[in-house]
């Protein structure tokens, strides 16, 4: 074929294949150069993270996937979430008991008295806001009982807030001394908000009745009073490199006797003992007076479940400090030495052999292997003086019995304000590991922050950003949107995180879930009710980033640069990751017209003849997901052709791309 041809030819294809990444209406051509055979910081496993705090419903209620509220019978209000109903002439009697309990850590009991002129009586509990219960499922029934007068039986039924029967089981035979019986009921139709009817037959019996519990038996790997799986699932499909719990604010407690203490969240669920959640009445616009925390999700599950989804554990303690946002309340440094053993009795339930004390424990639980825990926090989200005084013991002493093990410490709850100062340069002063910065603010904040971290020394303390979200409106206001203009933001934001891989080693979103009937706060990851659950545009955002991470940092250029007071429209980073050789190019184009772009892969040898592309774009930045469209706003896959180290693409407006390229280096 004549010289000249050739080229008319391939002057052709290359006009074809630019119009085909092309749309009309783009901006003027930029250009991003990735410097393929130039990597250089390593991305860290853990920079793409999960940050679980008990807020929203998000255990009881929520994660753990029981489904009766107050089942021991140990709230305040010993009867919340139970109702009596009689069925003869007069009504029966509901009582509540401590004498000779089932379990003196939880030594409440439910007493239920029916008349001799009565045919029957009826105990009902409301669940979380009802019980989600499955047509054809499985589901188990149990509970400590004892029969106190006569011979009494019981009918377990599940029912729809109009009555309708759903599922029913019987049991009797009760002795007087405290026996666990269970029941299996298959439920016979779909209800988002059905209860638990516990009949006691029988004229003028009298029975006990504690730890009434009703699970599905389709768990998270089915395991017997275990997680929801659809919400662990979600966890999983983000692939976290960590997970950080169980909090929050809810480490610390308003005050000292009511802060979380990993202690008393593991063993037999029965002998956990409750206490209130510091989110029951913190906000007046959304009170959740039935919010506690049974500890049926304690520390073993937490370390179980990171293991499951293959994430490390980020174990938070107290460190002596309540929440300075309510009490401020301190331990005496000269007291502090119990919460300093906590802390070294915890890695030794977390690592140690099965034949030392706390490793004997987590042996006792079902996993004699140690867990392998790397990272520990010292205090939630504390400034000030103060916690630097006893961030320092903490760090002495565990420093010296576990060198290993990497310390978060906290900058307080703002990313720039003077306590966030004085702690960086505290923290500098004491050769800290890692330090939790936290930000929730406007979308402009977090596309101004995709370079905060361009300017970071680049020695010292490491950067965890443990907290994060952008706010529709502002901070704790209840009409907060979890629209795609938000995550967007957060995305061009994460661009920076990654370049930064050299300073930043973890992040994370918060909150993780929300009920969609029992929050508190919002924008929130994940939101569900008593059946579904779904990821919104933030979730997607978070996906992207943590199955794309690549494993170092590749240097990206954007031609033209800013200019200016204007903002640019596209944000990126690169990555190479090693096992398959692959360019990784994320780019956010904030603009609402398509972006025109030449990619050049500089120092890349031989290119793959396809690209996997991924798109996340929303047709309107106010664009949400929900129960009715869980995927409004969710990941496009597809491919594109690609014939050189150079080529065109354009990208969408309002987008989130990821262009994945085979490229050998020259």
């Amino acid at each position: 074929m004549p010289t000249l041809a050739i080229k008319v030819l391939a002057a052709l294809f290359l006009f074809a294949l630019t119009a085909s990444n092309s749309s009309n209406g783009a901006e003027p051509a930029v250009t991003l150069t990735v410097q393929a055979d130039k990597p250089g910081a390593k991305i860290s496993p853990t920079m793409w993270g999960v940050f679980f705090e008990d807020i929203n419903f998000g255990a009881d209620g929520g994660l753990y996937a029981e489904l009766v509220k107050n089942r021991s019978f140990e709230f305040p209000n010993a009867t919340m979430g139970w109702s009596n109903v009689s069925t003869g002439n007069r009504a029966s009697i509901m009582e509540i008991h401590d004498k000779d309990p089932f379990n003196a850590a939880n030594p409440h009991y439910l007493r239920v008295k029916v008349y001799p002129d009565c045919k029957d009586s009826m105990v009902s509990n409301e669940g979380f806001r009802g019980m989600g219960i499955r047509e054809g499922e499985d589901y188990t029934f149990s509970a400590q009982i004892r029969a106190v007068e006569g011979s009494p039986a019981l009918r377990i039924e599940l029912a729809a807030p109009d009555g309708r029967k759903l599922a029913e089981a019987k049991l009797s035979g009760f002795t007087k001394e405290w026996k666990k019986y269970s029941a299996t009921l298959q439920a016979a139709a779909t209800e988002p908000k059905a209860k638990l009817n516990i009949h006691v037959e029988g004229q003028g019996v009298a029975v006990d009745m504690d730890m009434v519990s009703l699970f599905p038996v389709k768990t998270w790997k089915n395991r017997p009073g275990g997680l929801r799986a659809d919400m662990v699932q979600m966890i999983a499909d983000l692939k976290p490199g960590f997970m950080r719990f169980p909090g929050g604010c809810i480490v610390e407690g308003r005050w000292l006797d009511i802060r979380y203490q990993w202690k008393t969240t593991i063993g037999d669920p029965a002998e956990r003992k409750l206490i209130i959640n510091r989110w029951n009445n913190e906000f007046k616009h959304r009170p959740t007076p039935d919010y506690f925390q049974s500890f049926g999700l304690g520390f073993f599950e937490f370390f179980q479940m990171c293991e499951d989804i293959g994430a490390e554990p980020l174990p938070i303690i107290n460190c002596g400090m309540a929440c300075q946002f309510n009490s401020n309340e301190l331990v005496p440094l000269d007291q502090l030495q119990p919460y300093i053993q906590d802390a070294l009795d915890l890695i030794e339930f977390a690592n140690g052999p099965a034949t030392s004390v706390w490793g004997k424990k987590r042996a006792e639980m079902g996993h004699p292997q140690p867990f392998n825990m790397k990272l520990l926090g010292v205090g939630n989200e504390q400034w000030g003086p103060q916690y630097f005084e006893r961030y320092e013991l903490f760090a002495k002493a565990i420093k010296a019995k576990y060198p290993e093990i990497k310390l978060v410490s906290s900058a307080g709850p703002s990313p720039n304000d003077e306590r966030f100062k004085f702690a960086w340069s505290k923290l500098r002063e004491l050769k800290a590991d890692i330090v939790d910065e936290h930000c929730y603010d406007m979308p402009k904040w977090f596309f101004d922050g995709a370079t905060r971290y361009d300017k970071y020394p680049r020695n010292g303390p490491k950067v965890f950003m443990g907290e994060y979200a952008a706010q529709s409106l502002n901070i704790v206001n209840p009409n907060n949107r979890n629209d795609w203009g938000c995550a967007l933001s957060e995305a061009a934001f994460m661009t920076g995180l990654e370049r930064n891989a050299d300073v930043v080693v973890m992040s994370s979103y918060a909150p993780l879930f929300a009920h969609i009937d029992a929050w508190q706060w919002t924008p929130d990851l994940i939101w569900c009710n008593n059946l579904n659950v779904y990821g919104t545009p933030s979730y997607y955002v978070q996906q992207i980033f943590s199955r794309n991470r690549g494993d170092v940092v590749l240097p990206v250029k954007i031609d033209p640069e800013q200019q200016g007071n204007k903002k640019p429209s596209l944000y990126a980073t690169a990555s190479r990751e090693e096992k398959t050789g692959e360019v990784i190019l994320k780019v956010v184009n904030s603009a609402a017209e398509a972006v025109e772009a030449t990619v050049q892969l500089n120092g890349a040898g031989k290119v793959s003849d396809k690209a996997d592309v991924t798109v996340l774009a929303g047709a309107k930045l106010a664009d949400e997901n929900s129960f009715a469209e869980p995927k409004k706003v969710a990941p496009v896959k597809s491919s594109i052709d690609v014939v050189a180290p150079e080529f065109k693409y354009t990208y969408k407006p309002w987008s989130l791309t990821v262009l994945r390229i085979a490229a050998g280096q020259k």
